[in-house]
């Protein structure tokens, strides 16, 4: 016999309420982009937009676009959640003024955006170290990466409308195609470049122009004191930017080394075809195990005219194969049976099966920009390509503002939680405010399951020193 299920409780509806208020949450990631210096940042880079004293700070209007697009909101309009709740938010600019404050931003003026980023980047991670948390390590086979990881790829943005820049692109679709790079450590999202959706997958002028920016986002005591991994898949194998990369480590003394996807060609698939049964190794699972049914070998020694070809000095490459899965489509590269992908390095020490398992983490990023088009990524607002690009940036702000959130505050669960958990849990919590003693108290449920957390976020955040006000 199957026992009823028990009602829900009866009730009244009104909408009567007072000193109520929701996403209550979200305060916590204008309090660290305040504490972290964004709104400051963004000032001195679009102060000159100002146009009478009265008039919304610039730098806050873009701020508070970042924290709309980290709290879920989709469209500039979205801006209304935190201006109906002055209590929680402050004055919050009106949507004539955030389009106004958008649509200033030139591409000079972008550039100094990306400066601001970086400064309040390199005073997050002050405050990291402040609270005790030091940079996580990036992982690939249970083991972990030395150093800093940037991993660089490219994403399709599908508009339904005709905006300036946008094209057709190869899967067939339309609108945009940038180039992002992470920081696979944190999260964090270092840079990006608006391009068309005809842009090539493997331009390497923008490879070169994005991961030359998302260097210069990572604070110079971090960047030259440990070394640092590139990543990008096959889009990335072109002969210019490994040169370029080969170039930086030589030019700036960077401990800087690469690990991207190589194109497997007529020569390379010569070369596998030679390769003796012995040279192959087994792969590794992301655990460490032995993988069964893949294994790796390197090329290197078969492919002697890389150097000569235009590749750059000391690149190895390096091998995998392994059994597709029942049903899967048979491609020209794969031979009796077996699936090869290919990936160069310049890296000259680990076991062949740790280097392909580091290559293959690269797989990451593709997480990273999903949850990016959850941060304001997917969906591109204006007709008009500088306000589309201003967008994007302030897009990776967002994700930055979630980032620092979780490596600073949260621990457990919480801090590697995707956006929509953290939304769930934290951000769009309920409160009630109360005043008393020349004071606004914000309320949290004492029941809800994650209070805890998020009171100790907000306490550890106190505690911490703030910028200079100027």
């Amino acid at each position: 016999m199957v026992q009823a299920t028990t009602s829900r409780p009866l009730l009244n509806v009104t909408a009567d309420g007072t000193g109520v208020v929701s996403h209550a949450g979200t305060r916590l990631l204008a309090d660290v982009a305040d504490a972290v210096g964004v709104s400051t940042a963004f000032a001195d880079a679009v102060g000159a937009s100002r146009q009478r004293r009265s008039a919304h700070d610039p730098g806050r209007v873009l701020t508070d676009v970042a924290v709309m697009l980290a709290d879920g909101g989709e469209a500039i309009t979205d801006l209304a959640v935190l201006r109906d709740q002055p209590d929680v938010f402050g004055g919050v600019a009106s949507l004539p003024t955030a389009w106004r404050v958008l649509d200033a931003v030139d591409e000079a003026t972008l550039a100094e955006v990306r400066v601001a980023r970086a400064r309040a980047r390199s005073r997050a991670w002050l405050l990291r170290a402040e609270a005790g948390r030091a940079i996580p390590a990036a992982m690939a086979a249970g083991r972990e990466i030395p150093g800093l990881v940037i991993d660089l790829d490219a994403t399709l943005i599908t508009t339904h409308s005709e905006k300036e820049h946008t094209a057709g692109n190869f899967k067939g679709g339309y609108g945009y195609h940038p180039l992002l790079a992470f920081l696979d450590n944190t999260g964090e999202a270092l840079a990006g470049v608006l391009r068309p959706g005809n842009a090539g997958s493997n331009t390497a002028t923008d490879h070169v122009d994005v991961v030359d920016a998302a260097l210069a986002q990572i604070p110079d005591t971090e960047l030259h004191g440990q070394p640092v991994l590139v990543r990008a898949d096959g889009a990335g194998a072109s002969k210019q930017w490994l040169c370029h990369l080969a170039g930086l480590r030589t030019d700036t003394g960077l401990d800087l080394n690469y690990s991207v996807g190589f194109t497997t060609s007529g020569k390379v698939r010569d070369a596998i075809g030679a390769l003796p049964e012995l040279a192959w190794t087994p792969a590794c699972n992301a655990d460490g195990e032995p993988r069964d049914g893949a294994d790796v070998a390197e090329l290197t020694g078969l492919l002697p005219d890389l150097t000569c070809a235009g590749w750059p000095q000391g690149m190895r490459v390096l091998v995998r194969r392994e059994r597709p899965h029942p049903g899967a489509q048979l491609t020209l590269a794969d031979v009796d049976g077996w699936r090869y992908q290919c990936f160069a390095t310049d890296t000259t020490i680990g076991a062949l099966a740790w280097l392909e398992a580091r290559h293959r983490a690269h797989a990451r990023v593709e997480d990273r920009i999903r949850c990016g088009k959850d941060l304001g990524l997917g969906r591109l607002p204006s007709r008009q390509f500088n306000i589309n690009a201003v967008w994007l940036e302030l897009a990776l702000t967002a994700a930055d503002l979630i980032a620092w959130t979780q490596t600073i505050l949260l621990h457990g669960d919480l801090a590697s939680a995707e956006p929509k958990t953290l939304r769930y849990r934290l951000l769009h919590v309920a409160a009630r405010l109360t005043r008393g003693q020349r004071r606004t108290r914000l309320r949290l449920p004492a029941t809800w399951p994650w209070t805890d957390a998020l009171m100790a976020a907000f306490t550890t955040l106190a505690a911490l020193p703030r910028p200079l006000r100027r």
